[in-house]
């Protein structure tokens, strides 16, 4: 007796088909897997076995062969516990085997019969829906991440014997739909506002310039002068996410298993990895290749504080995706792509001691332990951030006085949206951000005032930018322009835009 259906596993963050075979024949009792599989899906046999048990179905005392096809693909995790269960359950009944052939079944089984969630729900869902998979049967939990694909037939359960009713025609299910964040773009709350930053108010300026053209900003500035304060509001004042959006970043974060039951993510991610991360912990990888921080920054925010202190392996791993947007895990079996369109935002300290240009307190280093320190992060890396800014420690006045008030998150991201609205208009689809800009859009899009164009030249005369950093001039005062709502760039745009690469003129 042989019954078949659908399953799937997670490659990267796409899914793929995998065609569960279970045949039950004659001989000594036994229960074998095929079908290059991990000890996750080996170790099924037991779960399957008791779950069976414990949903009042009777475990056949035969031989049992289960096959997942194609042989070649590698299979991980417990998402093949439920598809083996209702094979081995639909021995014997032909309405039950036609029922099972139409659905793609993913759950891992707990002991007692119970459907766990599992991880890539969504990621699952929207690549078989592309090869005409249209009906899936999965956890309870991961309900709302498959309700977000449209045109497919989600069909929750909570326990193995819920859907072996359903399959056997007994009970009526109907697919779930989830109506409240399909069609809209709920309002999210942000907790963290810039009206908490005291004075600042040339970083202030650095981070809405940042946030209106998504450039890469770094800050350097001795401890306490609020380089993560400002970091920790910059999606606060970053656009909403499109439905599209949405959708990339809730599949790197369902491939990662931190969808916690919602159905998109709305809110732009903030990642803020410790120093002591790995170049892997950043990039991803693995033996089943996982997103790393890189890609669950995809459409957020990356911040690395302590910058200097990261292992320069880690950094130098970063400057593929700042180019190319997307990071390429290599292994002997498969190349693996994820997305990675984020805003570097990195924070260091001046000097060792962090008290270089401190207005009261003495830095106690020498200008080869300067060097040094500052030489931990590589000229072709620092090319790759657009703007450079110092954050001097606040004075006394600044940061005691209640009675000064600054801007909001809501009045600044009105400024970015408006400049972000230009961008769209002028690059269609392409890109969304002046930062993606490549040589091809900064001759067509950027033009500049004879007086805009003198200014840049001399600077390079003077200053010795690299040829990447004149390309980045130009973006950041392409940015600054569309804050102004003009369509040329001038030499105040210019001026502006070569203040913000302090670390390249020091």
């Amino acid at each position: 007796m042989i019954s078949r259906t659908n399953s799937a596993t997670l490659i990267g963050i796409d899914g793929k088909i995998v065609d569960v075979e279970v045949y039950i024949s004659a001989g000594l009792p036994s229960f074998s897997i095929v079908g290059l599989a991990d000890t996750s899906v080996r170790e099924s046999r037991d779960r399957v076995v008791a779950a069976l048990k414990n949903s009042g179905i009777d475990f056949p005392a035969k031989k049992i062969t289960v096959n997942l096809a194609p042989a070649d693909l590698k299979k991980e995790g417990g998402a093949f516990d439920l598809p083996i269960a209702l094979g081995i359950a639909a021995a014997g009944n032909k309405v039950f085997k036609e029922n099972l052939k139409k659905f793609c079944c993913v759950g891992e089984l707990a002991l007692d019969g119970r459907i766990r969630a599992v991880k890539g729900a969504l990621c699952i869902v929207l690549s078989l829906s592309k090869h005409k998979i249209k009906k899936f049967i999965l956890p309870e939990e991961n309900k709302f991440e498959a309700a977000a694909v449209k045109n497919v037939e989600a069909y929750p359960f909570q326990t193995l014997s819920e859907v072996i009713s359903f399959l056997k025609g007994s009970v009526n299910a109907l697919p779930f739909v989830n109506d409240t964040e399909i069609n809209s773009v709920p309002q999210v709350l942000e907790e963290l506002d810039l009206a908490d930053i005291k004075g600042q108010l040339y970083a202030r300026r650095a981070l809405e310039i940042a946030a209106a053209g998504a450039h890469n900003l770094l800050m350097s500035g001795p401890p306490g002068s609020g380089k993560t304060m400002l970091a920790s509001r910059l999606p606060s004042i970053l656009p909403d996410m499109s439905f599209d959006e949405a959708v990339e970043t809730t599949k790197v974060f369902s491939s990662a298993g931190l969808i916690n039951g919602q159905s998109l993510v709305w809110r732009r991610p903030f990642r803020s990895p410790h120093h002591t991360a790995s170049a892997v912990a950043l990039s991803g990888g693995g033996q089943f290749p996982r997103p790393g921080e890189i890609s669950l920054a995809h459409n957020g925010v990356l911040f690395l504080d302590e910058f200097t202190e990261f292992r320069r392996d880690a950094l130098e791993a970063l400057r593929q995706p700042l180019e190319n947007k997307v990071v390429t895990v290599s292994r002997a079996r498969q190349q693996i792509t994820f997305p990675a369109s984020f805003m570097l935002v990195a924070a260091m300290n001046p000097c060792p001691c962090g008290n270089l240009g401190h207005p009261e307190k003495e830095c106690i280093c020498n200008q080869a332990q300067i060097i040094r320190y500052r030489g931990k992060i590589s000229g072709p890396m620092l090319d790759r951030i657009d703007m450079h800014v110092e954050v001097p420690a606040l004075k006394v006045n600044e940061f005691t006085n209640s009675k000064t008030s600054a801007e909001s998150s809501k009045i600044v991201k009105a400024r970015v949206e408006k400049a972000r609205a230009r961008q769209k208009e002028r690059f269609g689809k392409k890109i969304h951000a002046n930062s993606q800009m490549g040589v091809k859009e900064i001759k067509k899009f950027c033009h500049m005032t004879p007086d805009a164009e003198n200014t840049l030249k001399n600077a390079i005369t003077r200053l010795g930018f690299s040829a990447r950093a004149y390309d980045r001039i130009i973006k950041v005062a392409k940015t600054i322009a569309d804050l102004d709502g003009q369509d040329t760039i001038n030499s105040s745009h210019i001026a502006e835009a070569i203040k913000y690469r302090e670390l390249d003129k020091q």
